[in-house]
C-alpha cells in the first residue's frame, strides 16, 4: 500500500521540490517558502542552480571521465531531468542508484524511473547516517560494483545533518568503501557570500526551529568533507562557477553554495 503523505507539518524535501518548480508540496511548504524568500529572495534561484550543478558534475563524470556507476544519496523526489537520464543520455549502459529515507520519495522514483535497455536504474531505501547498512543493501549491491569505480552525489544533502561530526564521519566511511578512481561529488549550501545582516537573520530563522535543519557551512568546513581526496578542476567554488551552463544568471553571492567533486586516490 502506498503510504500517505502527511501534509500537517513542514517537509523539508517537499519543500525544495517547490523551489526546484516540482507541484509536489502544500501549505506549510509554501508558508515556510514565503518567510525565507522574505529575508533571502534569491533562495529559488540559487536552489535550482544548485540542482543544475548536480547534474553537470555528473555529466561531465561521465563524458569525460568515463564513470558508469553514480549513487545519489539523499536523492530527494524525482524531477526531469534526472541524474540517471542525463548519465545514460551520454552512456546508455550506465547504472545509477538512487537512495533516500523518504518512503514517498522511493515510490515516487520508482513509478519515474525509466532506464535505458542497457543500463539499470534503481531506488533503495537508505540514510547517510546510517551509511554502513546503506552500503550493505543487497539491491544497492547488485546495480552497483564498489570493486570498481563509482561517482557518488551528495547534492543539498550534507547541509541537511547538523551534526559536524557525524556528517564527517559518514562521509569518510562512505569514501573508505570506494574503489580508487571513485569519484565524491559534494553540493553544499552556505551564508558565506551573504552580506552580514542577511547572515544573521537567516541564522536566526533556523535557529527558530520552525523552518527545518539547515546547517550552511563555511568553505573551510566544506573542504573537510575532501580531505584526502584529488578534487578535480576548478577545485572548490561556487554552483555557478563550477562549469557553469550558459544560461547561468545567478551571482556567486546570490548561489549560497560551494561545489567541489573529488577523486578518490
Amino acid at each position: 500500500m502506498t503510504p500517505e503523505p502527511d501534509i500537517s507539518g513542514l517537509n523539508t524535501s517537499r519543500r525544495f521540490n517547490q523551489w526546484l518548480g516540482g507541484k509536489d508540496h502544500y501549505s506549510a511548504e509554501r508558508e515556510s517558502t514565503a518567510t525565507i524568500v522574505s529575508i533571502m529572495p534569491n533562495i529559488v534561484a540559487a536552489a535550482r542552480e544548485a540542482r543544475s550543478a548536480v547534474l553537470r558534475t555528473v555529466r561531465h563524470l561521465v563524458a569525460e571521465h568515463g564513470i558508469r556507476q553514480v549513487l545519489d544519496i539523499g536523492a530527494g523526489r524525482p524531477l526531469s531531468p534526472n541524474v540517471h537520464e542525463v548519465a545514460q543520455e551520454i552512456a546508455p549502459d550506465a547504472r545509477i542508484v538512487y537512495a533516500d529515507n523518504d518512503p514517498l520519495v522511493g515510490v515516487q522514483h520508482r513509478g519515474l524511473m525509466l532506464s535505458t535497455p542497457q543500463g539499470v536504474t534503481e531506488f533503495v531505501d537508505g540514510d547517510l547516517l546510517a551509511i554502513d547498512e546503506l552500503l550493505a543493501d543487497e539491491q544497492l549491491r547488485a546495480v552497483i560494483d564498489f570493486s570498481r569505480p563509482v561517482a557518488v552525489v551528495l547534492g543539498s544533502i550534507l547541509h541537511l545533518v547538523d551534526d559536524d561530526q557525524r556528517a564527517y564521519d559518514a562521509v569518510r566511511a562512505l569514501v573508505a568503501a570506494l574503489a580508487p578512481g571513485s569519484y565524491l561529488v559534494v553540493v553544499h549550501g552556505t551564508f558565506d557570500t551573504l552580506p552580514e545582516e542577511v547572515r544573521v537573520k537567516a541564522q536566526e530563522l533556523i535557529d527558530g526551529g520552525a523552518h527545518g535543519v539547515y546547517r550552511a557551512r563555511s568553505r573551510d568546513e566544506v573542504a573537510r568533507f575532501v580531505d584526502g581526496l584529488e578534487p578535480i578542476e576548478p577545485g572548490l567554488v561556487s554552483s555557478v562557477e563550477w562549469r557553469p551552463a550558459p544560461e547561468t544568471v545567478t551571482s556567486v553571492a546570490d548561489a549560497m553554495c560551494w561545489v567541489v567533486v573529488a577523486r578518490v586516490p
